[in-house]
């Protein structure tokens, strides 16, 4: 288990109700041990985080950046 904190956020500016946002994040673990990263999280219409089982965290910009471009490449 891990608790997250969210250090900076940008949001789809563009959503109307569920909106897509995009954390850089400290994960603190039960353990006493962190990693920093980056999630993506939907917002719900009334403010609240839709938490998920299976977010994965992103570890860099780097990977995010790569993982995109190939993602738009693959069409």
């Amino acid at each position: 288990m891990a608790w997250i904190e969210v250090h900076n956020e940008v949001v789809d500016t563009e959503a109307e109700d569920w909106v897509l946002c995009f954390q850089d994040c400290t994960y603190h673990y039960n353990d006493g041990t962190t990693d920093t990263g980056y999630r993506f999280i939907w917002r719900r219409p009334d403010g609240s985080l839709q938490a998920a089982c299976g977010q994965a965290r992103i570890p860099d910009a780097t990977t995010l950046y790569r993982l995109i471009n190939d993602a738009v490449r693959a069409g």
